[in-house]
This record gives C-alpha cells, structure tokens and sequence, in this order.
C-alpha cells in the first residue's frame, strides 16, 4: 500500500522554571515531531532531547496524558500522541512534566496545531440485529462494552512494544478509518479502525510485541483479540473465524494470534484492526507511518 511521506517539524527549543542539583534552570529540550499530518485520526511520534539526563517525562495534551520512554542515556525521550477522531482544529498547548536525576520537578510547554478533517461516509447493510440488537441481548452489549472500556482506560506504564509497527494481513484496506457510518440508511458511529481485505482463515499476525488482554466472542465485533502494547498502546481484532492464542499469553512481533472471518457485524470476510492510544481513536496506518522509519527501543 502507498504510505503518506511524514512530516518531520522542529517543535522548539527552551527553557524550564524549576531548580534542581543540577539546575533545572539549565534545562532544555529540543523537540521535534513526526507525523504523517496534525490531523483528526493521527499518530504524532514526539522526540525530545535534553540538556541533561532526566528520571522521567511525560506530557500532557486534549486533557490525556502520554507517556514518554528514555534511550540508555537517558537523554533523548520519545513518546506517541494520538489526535482522537473527534478533536475540532485549534492550537492546543502540550505540557511536558519532567523529574530530574536528583528527583526535582520541572515543567515546559509548547503548541501544537490540530487541522480539521472531513472524512468520507461509507453505506453499508447487514443483518438488521446488528442494527437494532433484539432486547434480550441489551445486557450483554452494555456488559462487553464496559469491559472494553475498562481495558481501554488501564493505562501499563511499562513499554512492550519494540521498533517498527507491521500489518497484521498482506491485504489491501477496504474501509478507511474514520468514515462516517450509514448502516441500513440509519447513521452510526464512525469507522474507528481500518478493515483489510483478506479472505477466509488468512492468518492475522500481531503487529508488535504485547500482551493478550482479551479472546472473546462479542456481539458487533465477533471473535475478538485485544493486544496491550504498553504505555496505553492497544490493538484490536475483530470478525475472527477462530483464535490462536489465549488470554494472558505473551506474543512477539508476527506471531499469529487468530484468523480472519466474518464473525459479528460484517458484510463478508475481512480483518478490522482498530488502534487506541490513551483512548484516543487513531488509524493504524498512522502508527506504522510514523515508526516506520525509526526502529525506537
């Protein structure tokens, strides 16, 4: 598939106002960010490089926190943002706190600027129960969808994932993500994940290393498979024929997790990959684009 070329834009550099052993007065950090646009459904890969070695940072951005991860020098710290589908264009302010060495505390800002976005409407038809569930089946809806909650808000500190982020089916995308919904002529939520075409039993590969937090049927998304990255990082994959993997299990990049199929709300075969970042509904696509050319352990 053809792959957006990234933006790579100096952020800025300055100055903080803490104090410090050594003098978080000192202190600088020199950003820059990688992105394919600062757009709705976007992946913002954000590096910062310190004047001094620091204990911690995260950062701070449309009321969520994101976590950032060090190299061995503990110098150069990056960390992913995700723009979520619904966020309106504006200048918003991207807060890094940080600790130092000797455990001060010190705080930078800096602006970042969000472009709207309009995305496409797709119409589709499927079995009218998948449209307006039958009441006997209302509470297990509510009862999985408050389970996928849950997992979406645990937040693992602890980074899994390593390097380049690959796609999980050889095949091309279907559906594009964010494309507002009409199903059976009435309007739905929009399309928060990329659907991939591929055919029945196709093996579907994690797309990085994780850990299994979910093997279960669910009403809309059928056999699904939930993959924690770490750090707030989730991928998830629904319309599944059958698993191959269990819950709680370790898996490595390309190991194969499950096989496509046409369980759930579906119109026929295919994976749907969704990607959340910290709750924020982001395009999968996005997150391979911009880790693509870095390999950040």
């Amino acid at each position: 598939m053809n792959r957006p070329k990234l933006v790579l834009a100096l952020l800025v550099l300055f100055s903080s106002n803490g104090v410090q052993g050594s003098d978080p007065n000192q202190i600088q950090l020199k950003v820059v960010h990688r992105s394919r646009t600062m757009q709705p459904g976007e992946v913002v890969l954000i590096s910062a490089t310190s004047s001094q070695p620091l204990k911690s940072l995260k950062g701070t951005i449309f009321e969520k926190t994101f976590l950032f991860y060090p190299n061995s020098k503990f110098t150069l710290w990056n960390g992913l943002i995700g723009i979520d589908l619904d966020i309106p264009s504006d200048l918003y302010q991207l807060n890094f706190q940080g600790i130092t060495l000797d455990g001060s505390p010190f705080d930078q800002k800096h602006n970042l600027q969000v472009i709207g976005k309009k995305f496409p409407t797709r119409r589709i038809t499927v079995k009218q129960k998948y449209v307006d569930p039958p009441p006997k089946t209302l509470k297990r809806i509510r009862q999985e969808s408050k389970k996928i909650k849950k997992i979406f808000t645990t937040i693992n500190p602890k980074k899994i994932w390593k390097g380049s982020f690959i796609s999980p089916v050889p095949g091309t995308t279907t559906s594009g993500f964010g494309r507002r919904s009409i199903i059976n002529g009435q309007t739905r939520s929009p399309h928060s994940g990329t659907d991939f075409r591929a055919s029945e039993g196709t093996p579907v590969k994690a797309p990085n290393a994780g850990q299994v937090i979910l093997v279960s049927n669910l009403y809309f998304s059928g056999n699904t498979v939930i993959l924690d990255h770490g750090q707030g990082l989730y991928s998830y994959f629904a319309h599944l024929s059958r698993f191959s993997t269990k819950e709680g299990e370790k898996v490595e990049l390309g190991q194969i997790v499950g096989h496509v199929g046409a369980t759930g709300r579906v119109t026929g075969p295919h994976l749907h990959w969704t990607i959340r970042l910290n709750q924020s509904r982001v395009d999968p696509l996005s997150l391979i684009a911009v880790l693509s050319e870095q390999h950040l352990n």
